[in-house]
């Protein structure tokens, strides 16, 4: 027979640490910006929409 030491009730047993997954997809990355694709303003007039016109679409 051991002896085994008797548990000391006034000592709580410390909880094991826990692993936190996040949803990568929930928050947006900075390259996901008007900014970061080198927009000045993210308001678009007409002028930008022509310049952004595939040339098959023509003139």
């Amino acid at each position: 027979m051991t002896d085994q030491p008797t548990p000391d009730p006034e000592q709580a047993p410390v909880p094991a640490a826990k692993l936190v997954f996040t949803d990568p997809f929930a928050q947006q990355t900075s390259d996901d910006t008007d900014a970061a694709w080198g927009e000045s303003s993210s308001r678009r007039t007409l002028d930008w929409y022509l310049d952004q016109r595939p040339p098959h679409h023509g003139d």
